[in-house]
């Protein structure tokens, strides 16, 4: 995406689509719609490093998303940014949940899930991605 288009989306007109219709569209399926969605979009926008995965977040404006911690079967990341951007209070986060899993399911080969956490005083969310090292993907 072009850097002259990003900078012409307002917040607001973001906020408008993934906040108020999507989640009036969606209703009670919006969480499970939107990690889907998510994947299908890590499909689309396929990263072969966390560091792509990291620029991508920032790129579309979800916030910045840093890697915690990471070990041999699961991975936490923080995202977090300015109150206006994140809405933490009424922002439902799988979107972004369901793109890390596919991500890491993509680079790894393992099948992955991702769970998401909000951190309302912090103004954050925690996401746990976790992958079975028993279970390869077939490609």
């Amino acid at each position: 995406m072009s850097q002259e288009l990003t900078q012409n989306v307002s917040a607001f007109g973001y906020e408008l689509i993934r906040d108020h219709i999507l989640s009036s569209i969606l209703g009670k399926n919006e969480e499970d719609i939107l990690y889907w969605a998510g994947k299908e979009l890590a499909r689309k926008f396929p990263a072969t490093t966390i560091e792509e995965v990291l620029q991508f977040f920032a790129d579309a404006s979800w916030g910045i998303l840093t890697l915690d911690k990471q070990s041999k079967d699961e991975a936490f990341f923080t995202l977090s940014g300015a109150e206006d951007l994140l809405h933490i209070t009424h922002r439902c986060f799988r979107l972004e949940a369901g793109f890390l899993a596919e991500q890491h399911q993509n680079m790894s080969g393992l099948l992955t899930e991702c769970l998401d956490d909000k951190h309302e005083r912090k103004n954050s969310v925690t996401f746990h991605v976790k992958w079975d090292l028993k279970d390869p993907i077939e490609r």
